[in-house]
């Protein structure tokens, strides 16, 4: 897979993908299926025009008592969810991804990402007609001390949540991110 290299963020996602160390079956056969899923779409596979399934880029943002976790209202979804979503032509790294969409949807500067995913997700979306997927790789930062969130045009509400007290309406894949971000509070 590696000497088929499209661009830098293709290489960097086959990088990631190849040296997580998965915490267990279950995330590695994703992490397997992620990788497949980029060997057999080389060029379109990191975006959302790929009707088979995409990889996305999404953040736990804990604040700085790493207590609390910062959760969106999609606007389109209308569920509370991490901070995340495409790759875009100008991030290098997942990482980048994970990173910029973070700040974007939070309003909050000085984000600090820890540098390795924690856990991978697949779920269906309605990005295409016919539905497809979204192979995430999710990621833990850290919020400044102190930090003011801003609401975005992809959300209805923001806000910060205790990491044993999420809304009832945060979804299983949400609850999985933010038991293996508390974990990573390092």
């Amino acid at each position: 897979m590696s000497a088929r290299s499209v661009t830098p963020l293709y290489d960097d996602a086959v990088r990631v993908l190849s040296s997580w160390r998965a915490p267990d079956g279950g995330q590695d056969r994703l992490r397997r299926e992620f990788l497949r899923h980029l060997e057999e779409h080389p060029v379109a596979g990191m975006w959302r025009e790929c009707a088979a399934g995409h990889l996305t880029a999404s953040t736990a943002v804990l604040d700085a008592s790493r207590s609390r976790v910062l959760l969106t209202l999609h606007a389109k979804v209308k569920a509370w969810l991490q901070l995340g979503g495409h790759c875009e032509p100008g991030d290098v790294t997942l990482a980048d991804a994970a990173l910029r969409e973070a700040t974007e949807e939070s309003g909050i500067g000085g984000l600090r990402l820890l540098p390795e995913p924690v856990r991978l997700d697949r779920h269906a979306v309605r990005c295409h007609p016919r539905g497809s997927w979204h192979l995430d790789v999710q990621y833990v930062a850290i919020a400044p001390d102190g930090a003011r969130h801003a609401v975005s045009d992809e959300s209805d509400d923001l806000r910060w949540f205790p990491v044993d007290d999420l809304p009832e309406s945060a979804d299983d894949a949400v609850r999985r991110l933010v038991a293996r971000a508390v974990p990573a509070r390092g």
